[in-house]
């Protein structure tokens, strides 16, 4: 069985490089060729390479906006995220009080929980609030809808740094604060850094939320970016496999070197 187990193992391997290495090929590619060579060859390779349109994607002002944007939100979602996450795990990891276990089952439940379903009731209270057309409006939606999985993660592994470590701390004179602060963040390095990755990249992905709090293009992420590109540029899809292309790269190669980080973290929550 074990002999057996390693085909089968590289056999899946290429199975699953092939799904989603494949078309991110296609769409890099494809940004290199011209929609005439597209039409008459979709799976063709570039011949000759065609450079234009990302450079002119590139020299767009509109598509360095949408970058920006989609920067800022996710800095903001992903600092209050972390803090957020990171207090809570705290408490409901250190803190003995009744009704711990029930509010860990309720953040857990929220990983179930989807966003198409708080839609309606989200635009109406970001309207109330008057936080349409800003993106605290959209960064702290994304916030809260990461916090089950931060939470999570953060949870076990806290719990599992030694007793021992925290009394001899309050030995020391630290207060509560002090020993989350100075003493738990740096040790639980790895799963914050982990859970700063997934909710960057969430983030980034997001496409409902934007669209449901911006309707100036002014304010658009890329993914709304590439909405509204596809549908200018309907007709040249050469132009717009690029800007997909352009708009992948900086969520992709973030988690890529992120990647031993989330791995450690997430060993580390799992062992606790």
């Amino acid at each position: 069985m074990r002999r057996a187990g390693t085909p089968i193992g590289y056999v899946a391997a290429i199975a699953v490089l092939g799904i989603t290495v494949v078309p991110l090929l296609f769409v890099v590619l494809g940004g290199f060729r011209t929609t005439a060579q597209i039409n008459a060859s979709p799976a063709g390779l570039p011949g000759p390479w065609v450079w234009d349109n990302y450079a002119a994607i590139l020299g767009s002002p509109s598509f360095w906006t949408f970058l920006g944007n989609s920067a800022l939100i996710a800095v903001i979602a992903t600092a209050l995220t972390v803090a957020l996450g990171s207090m809570a795990a705290y408490a409901l990891s250190r803190y003995t009080f009744k009704g711990r276990e029930g509010f860990s089952t309720l953040f857990t439940l929220g990983l179930l929980f989807p966003l198409g379903v708080a839609t309606l009731p989200l635009y109406l209270w970001l309207r109330q609030l008057g936080m349409l057309e800003s993106f605290w409006g959209v960064a702290i939606p994304e916030a809260a809808f990461s916090l089950p999985v931060t939470i999570v993660i953060l949870r076990p592994f806290m719990r599992a740094i030694p007793g021992e470590i925290e009394d001899a701390a309050v030995l020391d004179g630290a207060s509560r604060i002090g020993f989350f602060w100075r003493i738990l963040l740096p040790l639980s390095a790895p799963a914050l850094t982990t859970v700063a990755v997934l909710a960057f990249v969430t983030s980034w992905n997001f496409y409902l939320l934007p669209l449901l709090v911006f309707n100036d293009s002014a304010n658009f992420t890329l993914p709304l970016g590439v909405a509204t590109f596809q549908s200018q540029y309907s007709q040249d899809t050469a132009r717009v496999l690029a800007f997909t292309a352009l708009s992948m790269i900086p969520a992709l190669a973030f988690f890529v070197l992120a990647e031993r980080r989330i791995v450690g973290g997430l060993t580390g929550s799992v062992k606790g």
